[in-house]
């Protein structure tokens, strides 16, 4: 096991942000740099550096009644830190932020005062399976998981076929559909990956970020009882926590679009005489970036804002970060060439991780569907 703890208070989230962000980047930079090409090519979970960061209170400063401010962009900038060096292990990282934030958002005292302080240190993880819900609740595809009401609480039954940040004593956060006679309704809960009639399948081996326990996850007439519950219904509940789904994605951009301009700055002396034609230089990337980062924060500073400006807000500077990725990265790909392109190189893994960033949802093609459902 890592050890952290020795340096640590017992209650890490009352810890200064930037303590904690730059506490993730020293251990990130000491770890994951051995790790990264094991993780990519042989998809190694770093589950004791997944652990290690939250001894550290990378997944505690953005959680409402449980930081002492609410302090989305030290999450953000946390999962930036380990995302400089492996977008795979600051992935994993939102995962847990997100169910951190699904169970601390929520009104279920028995979560927040239960498994909630274990998933904000670090000490249980976990993963989100709402990418199938965010998609059915605007109007994409169907909602995969089914439940119906049984005495002292619900019976579920579904398959979704990509969820990330799992294993044998994880938790996930789930939203399923209820038909009570004809009138149907969606409620969320917290299972643990443990309980009777939950399944996990490894099926599928990713293009990059292989490295996160990423699993069919089957239910089979899956008990879920009231007290695991944390919407009922979801509605008013996922407008409240949708900001901050999406915001603290932003930390995945932010660290892939640095160690780009990183790889960049690198050919200058080697490439620099011909990198000078290309037509994307580091000066524009790094601009960018610092008004993304800037827009996020301030967006980040009031993440229950009901506002509809403040929402298309949201969706658009999600939809840059997951452009400006793709840009970044294959900028960095050109202005390293050839060594950029065999195998082991980072630029190459930049370039498929940052497709990652576009297409997890809410995927490009979706956030511009929201843009356009909220025009007409």
């Amino acid at each position: 096991m890592l050890d952290v703890q020795s340096q640590m208070p017992s209650d890490a989230s009352a810890l200064p942000g930037a303590d904690v962000v730059e506490a993730v980047r020293a251990l990130s930079a000491r770890e994951l740099p051995s790790l990264v090409n094991r993780i990519d090519t042989e998809g190694y979970y770093p589950e004791d550096l997944m652990r290690a960061f939250g001894r550290l209170g990378a997944y505690a400063h953005h959680l409402p009644g449980h930081s002492p401010r609410l302090d989305l962009m030290t999450s953000i900038n946390a999962m930036a830190a380990a995302g400089e060096h492996c977008l795979s292990t600051a992935f994993c990282m939102w995962c847990q932020d997100a169910l951190a934030w699904y169970i601390y958002a929520s009104d279920n005292e028995d979560l927040r005062t239960g498994i909630g302080p274990q998933i904000a240190s670090g000490a249980v993880l976990g993963g989100t399976a709402l990418s199938n819900p965010m998609k059915s609740l605007f109007g994409i595809e169907p909602m995969r998981l089914k439940g119906r009401r049984v005495a002292g609480g619900y019976v579920v039954k579904g398959l979704l076929p990509y969820v990330s940040n799992l294993g044998a004593d994880h938790y996930f956060g789930g939203i399923f559909e209820v038909d009570d006679g004809g009138s149907k309704r969606n409620v969320m809960a917290v299972i643990p990956c443990a309980a009777e009639g939950v399944s996990l399948a490894d099926n599928a081996k990713f293009t990059a970020l292989d490295g996160t326990r990423t699993f069919a996850l089957q239910l089979r007439d899956v008990s879920v009882p009231d007290a695991w519950i944390v919407a009922d219904p979801v509605d008013h509940y996922i407008k409240r926590i949708r900001a901050g789904f999406i915001l603290l994605q932003a930390g995945m951009a932010f660290g892939l679009i640095r160690d780009c301009l990183r790889l960049i700055e690198q050919c200058k002396g080697p490439l620099g005489h011909v990198n000078k034609y290309l037509d994307v230089q580091p000066e524009p990337i790094a601009d960018g970036l610092a008004a993304m980062e800037a827009e996020v924060a301030r967006l980040a500073a009031t993440p229950f804002e009901p506002d509809r400006d403040y929402w298309r807000a949201v969706i658009e500077a999600r939809l840059a970060a997951g452009d400006a990725s793709v840009a970044a990265a294959h900028a960095a790909m050109l202005h390293c060439g050839a060594r950029g392109y065999v195998a082991g190189a980072t630029a190459q893994r930049r370039l498929r991780e940052a497709y990652f960033v576009a297409i997890v949802t809410p995927a490009t093609k979706q956030l511009r569907k929201m843009l356009a459902d909220m025009a007409n």
